[in-house]
């Protein structure tokens, strides 16, 4: 086995070798390689200079985020890039694939800074709660302005190496990356420390205005206020100090309850692939999607894989939605950063021509017969080994499947609105869904860039099945006593981007009528349902798209409206109810209490494989705060007793057919 970092000697360059695949992360033993070799580099006197460059396919694509829960081992990153300014000779970084937080801050500590065309730097530590550690906040202003340094940092973007060399992030794109490197550093001067350097200047103003917008865009988040300080003494005071101070913040961001959070994210992405009964199972080959269903939602899917370069055929029977499709698509493309990636579309008012696709995915009206009846039609159609896929949010994947002569083709894709932009991807796992189908609709959940989290068949699977618990305990706190702002108010002061009754509104309620009706005459069950949405509905208050729903719009912004609050008010007088005041924090236990016991449930049933996919779920797909990690891992770190207390009173609430959660599932 090769050692993680080497030396390598060719004529008088010394070549520092970063091998410690996959992404070369700086992790324990790189640091310790990179100093020894640089300690070699400057006895050496046959070496005139030093390049740091990475095997693989990457330089260093940042930290080793396993070290992170605990303290830190020595040597850390400061002692490399003190070894770095320290070493008598130039030391020049060569960039392909990745330069990102820990591994740009090396970087920003060499003398020069080349790069492949194709790479990437950046300083992402935000997406972790933290803030750069080991320089970047410092030295970056030395090579851009503060005002685009603090823009950088805070939006945790990767820059591409033509941006990056605009700005002054690197010297030079080359092309033969080990040679031209070399030619670099042997015609450097000498030593160009960024430490020595003055910061770039930028008026006050410039400045204020970006620290504002990185506030507003990062939510006032601690990282984000911690970077722009941290910017700001960069350009205002000694080095060491400004230096010592980044330290102290990032060791004290990198122990906090956010970013241990925003850690547990970062696994849970990675485990939510790891599905029982798929070692090495191959995906099958697709290259041609066909979509059925030009609405909203399949113009959607249709740019989510035609901007992932699969070519699409979009099919439907109605003329006048098929006419306005590709003009919808084409707005959905031109407006995301890969709009440069959009493959082919074909434009078809029949299912014939899909018959040469590897996957088609149904995207109809949310109706079991109907997607029964299309998912027959595709049977007979479909070539031999082409996937089925039905993009149903709620309906009962095994029902559908069971209208194919090969069920074990099927499989749901849960596309969350807008398709081409969210990144949650539920994939449903029917009872007799072949493992290469699963394997399948994986792979192409990590080519279109989404999160994929695998759920098994129950109504709503993973995601609308716990909204619709939080759902139903909110309209319960508006017969007891709450109104809709109110209930809003509190869910959006958690961190919630929107209450329940605002999403309700921008969804439709209309939608959310028909699926209760739906469900009504499965269940029969009217008992727990408050009636103010069925009311709102038969006035044609539908939401923002007809200027009414639980909210009034005027020009487009929600006031509250006392129309709605004589309808729940007329209710409670049904019910015999005695209005109450709630608190906020009241509310959100409750909401949080029946987020987190259907979530418990759905492990318990064996919808979710684990907690962390839950958490996932519900963080990309449902705007559950995402510096809280998801709502198992808030209950994770909640007083038990406070808690339990929370679920045994949902749980005595719901009567005798409800079910309460075990915490014990938690760990």
């Amino acid at each position: 086995m090769l050692a993680p970092v080497r030396l390598e000697r060719q004529g008088s360059i010394g070549f520092i070798v970063i091998d410690n695949p996959p992404i070369n992360a700086g992790a324990l033993p790189v640091r310790l390689g990179l100093i020894e070799a640089l300690n070699e580099l400057a006895r050496d006197p046959e070496l005139a200079a030093g390049v740091i460059i990475g095997a693989g396919s990457t330089f260093i694509a940042g930290s080793d985020l396993r070290e992170f829960s605990a303290p830190l081992a020595d040597p850390q990153v400061p002692a490399v890039i003190a070894a770095i300014e320290a070493c008598p000779k130039p030391v020049v970084a060569a960039i392909h694939g990745a330069a990102l937080g820990g591994g740009f801050e090396i970087a920003l500590a060499c003398d020069g800074r080349v790069a492949v065309v194709s790479a990437v730097v950046g300083l992402p530590e935000g997406a972790f709660g933290i803030i750069p550690g080991a320089g970047g906040t410092v030295r970056l202003p030395r090579l851009t302005d503060a005002a685009t340094a603090l823009e950088i940092i805070t939006s945790c973007r990767r820059v591409k190496a033509p941006e990056a060399c605009r700005l002054g992030m690197i010297d030079a794109i080359v092309t033969d990356l080990r040679a031209e490197a070399a030619t670099f550093a042997l015609a450097l001067p000498g030593k160009r420390r960024l430490r020595d350097a003055l910061p770039v200047s930028v008026d006050d103003e410039t400045f204020e205005k970006a620290a504002g917008t990185a506030l507003r865009k990062g939510r006032g988040r601690p990282h984000v206020i911690e970077a722009i300080a941290a910017v700001r003494r960069a350009v205002s005071e000694p080095v060491d100090t400004a230096l010592t101070q980044e330290r102290a913040v990032f060791q004290r961001l990198r122990m906090s309850d956010e970013s241990a959070a925003l850690r547990h994210l970062f696994f849970a992405e990675r485990e939510a692939g790891r599905i029982a009964g798929l070692a090495g199972v191959a995906p099958l080959t697709v290259a041609k999607i066909g979509i059925v269903g030009a609405g909203t939602m399949g113009c959607g899917i249709a740019a989510a894989f035609l901007l992932a370069g699969l070519p699409v055929t979009l099919a439907d029977l109605k003329p006048e939605v098929l006419a306005t499709a590709a003009e919808r698509i084409a707005g959905f493309t031109c407006r995301t950063p890969d709009a440069t990636r959009t493959a082919s579309l074909s434009i078809a008012d029949g299912l014939d021509a899909l018959g040469d696709c590897d996957l088609i995915v149904e995207a109809v009206f949310e109706d079991l017969e109907v997607k029964r009846a299309l998912v027959a039609s595709l049977d007979a159609l479909a070539k031999p080994g082409a996937i089925i896929a039905s993009n149903t949010s709620y309906l009962d994947l095994n029902l559908i499947a069971s209208a194919s002569s090969r069920p074990d083709s099927v499989v749901g894709l849960h596309f969350f609105a807008p398709a081409h932009i969210m990144k949650l991807l539920e994939i449903v796992r029917g009872a007799k869904t072949a493992p290469a189908a699963l394997a399948t609709a994986l792979a192409l959940g990590r080519r279109l860039g989404k999160v994929a989290v695998v759920a098994g068949v129950c109504e709503g699977f993973i995601g609308n099945r716990i909204y619709n618990a939080y759902r139903a305990q909110c309209e319960v706190m508006l017969l007891e006593g709450a109104l809709p702002q109110e209930v809003d108010a509190a869910i959006e002061a958690f961190g919630f981007a929107m209450g329940p009754f605002a999403v309700s509104d921008l969804s439709g309620l209309d939608i959310a009528w028909a699926n209760r009706k739906r469900k009504q005459a499965v269940t029969g069950d009217r008992m727990h349902d408050m009636p103010v949405l069925e009311w709102l509905v038969a006035e044609h208050r539908l939401g923002r798209k007809t200027g009414a729903g639980w909210y009034r719009y005027v020009d487009g912004k929600a006031e509250p409206d006392a129309a709605v609050a004589a309808l729940i008010e007329q209710a409670r007088r049904d019910r015999g109810v005695v209005a109450q005041p709630l608190a906020r924090d009241e509310i959100q236990l409750r909401a949080l209490t029946a987020i987190v016991n259907e979530a418990l449930l759905v492990l318990e049933d064996g919808i979710a494989a684990r907690a962390s996919d839950v958490d996932l779920v519900l963080i990309n797909g449902y705007g559950f705060p995402r510096h809280l990690g998801g709502p198992l891992h808030w209950a994770s770190h909640q007083e038990p007793e406070r808690l339990n207390a929370a679920l045994d009173k949902l749980a005595a609430a719901a009567g005798p057919g409800g079910r309460r959660g075990d915490l014990a599932r938690l760990g």
